[in-house]
């Protein structure tokens, strides 16, 4: 039987399109198919339908996250448990931490397996799981081990500033410049040459979708353990208004800190002294620790899996800018094939109601799809292709224009079209 829902990964020959088109292609069918890969029963079971189970995980996610912030003594015979090996990786005892990075790393590996299986009939899903596997494994925890392990600054190569502010901040950029050798030379010039040379060239050609599904550890995480959770996101209109006033005032607190606390360095400390120092202690609080761990992945199965990238990553706000208005990408959508099943807007994990634009056969071009192509996935008629093909000013009305596109959004309230219910 033929299954349109799987996905072929294939090179565009002319624009050299890396990402992924529905085509049909050889599967398990909707009677006799695979149960995993089509998500049944996610909405009786206990632990996917915000049942006991679910709302036992979500406390013991939260509570392990307050524990590590807050109360990190009661992880003492965790840290002794896993000692011997941050000894053998950076010659260095082990600490909560370590304790923590090699938690969330299994956490990545273990059920990405699991995805690897759930879509081992959708190679774009199989290779953004292996790459998300591959980063977490590599620049999120061994290279900063080893890093250790040489007596040079533990740096974290697959984050950038502002998700993680720390590393254009003053004192930081110092202390990497000042560290002998050149390493920490490269790491200042890496960091900045990622933030503002990089990302948008990156994201102008294949969306935010490089980022956010293919390296970020915590889209990672939320990819492979907070798969069973996606269709907890909420689709609602309050949601989306939620999401665009809370995303984007933490992007705004988080460049107003970076900019004065260069202010106050570059005087000498003369100015904003107090105010920088403040707002910094709590921007680290507040959303560093709060926000992106404690809500953002002990909420998974209350909320869903994307909740720090939907609501409060500053990154994700960048790049959603770009890819919004500046873009290639698009979901191309075939309406005269819909059949109205409602699967795509189901399993969106950022909430997009996705049928609503293959139902008119528009191209869905939000600043918060992070191309994980689940939608593309999980459709029965292949309905859904995701493309980088054309040019950013082909993909909706207005889009020829982006920066009068960018000001309409910003004058404009919210309303039904592409300046509204589109981000």
């Amino acid at each position: 039987m033929i299954d349109a829902r799987t996905l072929s990964y294939d090179f565009d020959e002319e624009a050299g399109d890396l990402g992924p088109e529905t085509r049909p292609s050889s599967g398990p069918g909707f009677g006799g198919g695979h149960a995993e890969s089509q998500n049944d029963g996610v909405f009786f079971g206990s632990m996917t339908a915000r049942g006991v189970a679910g709302w036992i995980a979500g406390l013991l996610l939260t509570a392990f996250y307050v524990v590590l912030y807050w109360w990190p003594q009661y992880l003492d015979a965790g840290v002794g448990l896993v000692d011997p090996l941050a000894r053998g990786l950076s010659g260095q005892p082990a600490d909560r931490w370590f304790l923590y990075g090699l938690l969330y790393t299994g956490a990545i590996l273990v059920f990405g397996v699991r995805m690897l299986r759930k879509y081992r009939h959708v190679r774009y899903e199989q290779l953004r799981t292996l790459s998300v596997m591959f980063f977490q494994l590599g620049f999120a925890f061994l290279i900063p081990q080893i890093l250790k392990a040489l007596n040079e600054p533990e740096y974290y190569f697959s984050y950038f500033w502002p998700l993680k502010p720390e590393y254009l901040q003053p004192w930081n950029v110092d202390y990497l410049l000042q560290h002998p050798g050149r390493l920490g030379v490269f790491m200042v010039v890496w960091g900045a040459v990622m933030s503002f040379v990089a990302v948008p060239l990156l994201t102008h050609r294949f969306g935010k979708r490089w980022y956010c599904s293919w390296v970020c550890g915590c889209g990672g995480l939320a990819e492979t353990l907070g798969d069973q959770w996606r269709q907890l996101s909420s689709k609602s209109r309050l949601s989306w208004w939620i999401e665009r006033v809370v995303i984007y005032g933490v992007l705004v607190l988080v460049v107003l800190t970076t900019a004065l606390l260069w202010i106050n360095y570059s005087s000498g400390g003369s100015m904003f002294s107090s105010a920088s120092g403040a707002l910094a202690k709590w921007y680290g609080f507040y959303i560093g620790a709060l926000f992106s761990g404690v809500v953002g992945v002990g909420f998974y199965p209350i909320l869903g899996s994307r909740v720090w990238c939907r609501f409060g990553c500053p990154m994700a706000a960048i790049l959603g800018i770009f890819q919004k208005f500046f873009s290639r990408f698009r979901i191309r959508t075939n309406g005269g094939q819909c059949m109205s099943c409602g699967n795509c807007s189901t399993y969106c994990e950022m909430g997009i109601d996705v049928r609503a634009y293959a139902q008119r056969g528009e191209n869905i071009v939000r600043a918060s799809c992070v191309g994980c192509g689940i939608c593309s996935a999980v459709c029965p008629r292949g309905v859904l292709q995701l493309s980088t093909d054309g040019s950013f000013g082909d993909r909706y009305p207005g889009s020829e224009r982006p920066l009068d596109a960018l000001i309409a959004t910003l004058a404009n309230a919210p309303k039904q079209g592409h300046y509204g219910t589109e981000e």
